[in-house]
């Protein structure tokens, strides 16, 4: 797998931080920005599933929104929350 290389624009202060953080754990910046990245898309793709598999779950079901919202504010409310 070859190495692209690519010019992206970041704040001062995100810099900084990238910077801080980048040193903090003994590596460069392009290997703690490839990291991000490399997370960033791979919970993406988790959501991605989770979602289609809601959507899967409430067609098998026959779920209407309204049933999705009330079993959520069922469960809120047995927890404790509103």
């Amino acid at each position: 797998m070859s190495n692209v290389t690519v010019n992206i624009s970041f704040q001062d202060s995100l810099l900084k931080e990238i910077d801080k953080t980048a040193k903090k754990e003994h590596r460069s910046r392009s290997e703690l920005l490839r990291e991000a990245v490399r997370l960033y898309i791979q919970r993406q793709r988790q959501w991605e599933e989770l979602f289609l598999l809601g959507d899967r779950l409430t067609a098998e079901k026959q779920l209407t929104l309204r049933d999705v919202e009330d079993e959520i504010r069922a469960v809120r409310t047995k927890n404790g929350r509103s």
